[in-house]
């Protein structure tokens, strides 16, 4: 939340009172373009447990591993842990990306249009993760598809030139908006 120019999570100023670092162990972010680190599928997967301390090579081992498999990645990748993460298709990058947040089990997942660069086939595997993902994690999606949202959110922000116009459960959103600016948007009048 942006308050006087400064940025807030959890009533802490991020800038000045937050370590960076610590601040993307609780929020996780997955970008609308996949950008696999230029290394191996494994060392990908390994980054972010090595940058909170872990260095154990059997620890990182058990982390990689169970990352890939809840990312649905395992199966894969799993012969292919050594090579170059850029050598995956781009969907498999997305997945790989998702997989790196997941190492550090965030507090909150942000994902930025992470589907809007990929194929439909590609866009579904994304979106059957996130549906089984939001079980455990708080996943926020900013996306223009609203089909998309349709499908795999519980709760619905319609914005507006930066503004909050609507926020409520997605049936409701969808079904029975409240403000006429988001049932002209849904019903297509402008957007």
């Amino acid at each position: 939340m942006h308050i006087d120019g400064n940025v807030y999570y959890d009533g802490i100023d991020i800038y000045r009172d937050y370590d960076v670092t610590e601040l993307r162990k609780k929020i996780g972010m997955v970008f609308q373009k996949p950008n696999p680190f230029q290394m191996s599928v494994y060392d990908n997967i390994a980054y972010g447990p090595r940058v909170h301390g872990v260095k154990k090579k059997s620890v990182l081992n058990e982390i990689v591993e169970k990352s890939l498999k809840a990312a649905a990645l395992w199966d894969v990748v799993s012969d292919r842990l050594h090579e170059s993460a850029l050598g995956l298709s781009g969907g498999q990058q997305q997945r790989l990306c998702i997989t790196r947040v997941l190492t550090v089990e965030p507090d909150v997942i942000l994902m930025d249009e992470s589907t809007s660069a990929l194929d439909p086939i590609a866009t579904a595997k994304i979106e059957d993760l996130v549906y089984e993902l939001k079980k455990d994690y708080t996943i926020i999606i900013v996306t223009n598809n609203m089909q998309q949202a349709g499908r795999i959110s519980d709760t619905t922000a319609f914005f507006l030139v930066g503004e909050i116009v609507e926020l409520g459960p997605t049936d409701q959103i969808f079904l029975n908006p409240k403000d006429k600016r988001t049932e002209d948007y849904i019903s297509g009048r402008f957007g």
